[in-house]
């Protein structure tokens, strides 16, 4: 009974993204009936977007509506049911996002909102669009340090080398295994505008890919000691900051190094 239970959860969970995509390019959203319809689709996908609007008339709805338009990748629903609210804690009319990355939930209480519109919605949306592998650019940053999981495992490489695939793979495998713990960012090392995080790890393009420890609280950083990036490396590096081994040494400088 359990496996079939859990084939059909699995299953739904597909339908639902599928449904989803579907309904917005038609023009519409999904629409959540219950409480279990909602925890599939919370639990389908790593960051998911419920309008919790009691009408179509509500302040903000055309404008989510608008906005979820130009938000193609994002999963979006609607949810009237009053029985969901109460189990996600909602009271009015809100625009919640549920991620996995960092176990939170963002919640956008229309009725406290000064001004709605569309752009500014698709700008909530995007900052705080946090995966389990996180892209690092000016709309994402903002995002990344105002979750409260201030530990950032950054992976600086060259996108345009033929090895990043791999190593983005190596992230995306044992990011879920720090849900809540660490927030994993991938920094393209060729992209002008991320030149301040390369310098502010004493970096250059040569010493590329290399892999970082940035902790938001102390504001400081820690570079993993060059050599090839596999699985076993970098976890070991994330496990000797979170058992607080990694503390106990002195941060890296540009000064403190001589060879990357």
């Amino acid at each position: 009974m359990f496996r079939v239970r859990v084939m059909f959860l699995a299953v739904f969970c597909l339908l639902v993204v599928c449904v989803t995509a579907d309904d917005k390019e038609n023009g519409s959203v999904l629409r959540l009936k219950d409480v279990p319809a909602a925890e599939a689709f919370i639990d389908s996908v790593e960051v998911a977007v419920i309008g919790f609007f009691e009408t179509e008339a509500a302040r903000g709805y055309k404008e989510f509506m608008a906005a979820v338009k130009q938000m193609d990748k994002l999963p979006v629903a609607l949810c009237s049911e009053k029985e969901v609210w109460a189990k996600y804690g909602i009271a009015s009319d809100t625009i919640s996002i549920f991620r996995k990355a960092d176990l939170h939930q963002e919640h956008l209480k229309l009725s406290e909102a000064k001004k709605i519109d569309g752009d500014g919605l698709v700008r909530f949306m995007t900052i705080n669009n946090i995966l389990y592998v996180t892209e690092y650019n000016q709309a994402t940053a903002a995002g990344l340090f105002q979750s409260v999981v201030k530990t950032h495992l950054l992976l600086v490489a060259d996108r345009g080398r033929t090895h990043s695939d791999p190593l983005q793979q190596v992230f995306r495998d044992l990011a879920p295994k720090y849900a809540g713990k660490m927030l994993f960012v991938l920094v393209n090392g060729s992209e002008k505008s991320n030149a301040r995080v390369l310098e502010y790890f004493g970096l250059k393009s040569r010493d590329l890919p290399r892999i970082g420890i940035y902790d938001g609280v102390l504001d400081k950083k820690w570079l993993m000691p060059a050599g090839e990036i596999t699985t076993e490396r970098v976890q070991d590096f994330c496990d000797s900051f979170l058992d607080g081994e990694l503390q106990k040494q002195k941060e890296e400088t540009p000064e403190d190094k001589t060879e990357l």
